[in-house]
């Protein structure tokens, strides 16, 4: 490929960056971005600073937001006794989507693995242990998925609640999940069982 315009560049090294796409998409991309309206280009710089700028994250869930508390968090109406652990904030809008669930979040920010160097000081346990130490929980409900990493994980929730907060209920998603598959993944009615029959561990 023949040198390219700087500006021009720099935009496929960007977003050659990103996950999935390559130097080719990248440029077709750009060249799609480069046929646009001013007006319509000006539009997504806008609203990929404003990603940056005008999101936050809850200081109660750990979850992405444009408030804090987000609007799960301030929702009144929500069950504070049942508290679901979720890796990550796509699985939290997952559970929402199907809409069964109407207790509280705690996005831990990944799953414990050690080779990938995520330990435990990388997660949101700390805040776990503020939620659970509020009195109000009653029960945790682990969806987390089936992967090796999420059982490690589970594993270590496990022990953290049975040598800290005696008394709760410790439950985790029923076994419709496949084995080695990530929670964002399942369709709604797997899911919805799957929380309906959760089990105790």
């Amino acid at each position: 490929m023949s040198k390219l315009p700087l500006p021009l560049q720099q935009l496929v090294d960007q977003l050659s960056a990103l996950p999935g796409i390559g130097p080719k998409s990248a440029l077709r991309m750009a060249m799609t971005i480069l046929k646009w309206p001013q007006e319509k280009a000006g539009n997504l710089g806008r609203c990929i600073l404003d990603l940056r700028e005008k999101l936050c994250i809850c200081s109660g869930c750990a979850g992405l937001a444009d408030s804090d508390p987000c609007e799960i968090c301030a929702d009144p109406l929500r069950d504070d006794s049942k508290l679901c652990v979720v890796s990550e904030w796509d699985s939290l809008l997952v559970m929402e989507e199907s809409g069964f669930f109407r207790g509280r979040y705690l996005i831990l920010g990944g799953l414990l693995s050690p080779l990938d160097g995520i330990d435990s000081c990388s997660l949101e346990f700390d805040r776990l242990r503020k939620k659970l130490g509020n009195g109000r929980v009653q029960e945790v409900i682990l969806a987390l998925g089936t992967t090796l990493e999420a059982e490690t994980t589970g594993s270590y929730i496990k022990n953290m609640v049975a040598r800290e907060f005696s008394g709760l209920t410790l439950t985790r998603l029923a076994q419709g999940i496949p084995l080695g598959s990530d929670l964002k993944f399942m369709d709604k009615e797997t899911l919805k069982q799957s929380m309906r029959y959760r089990q105790s561990i």
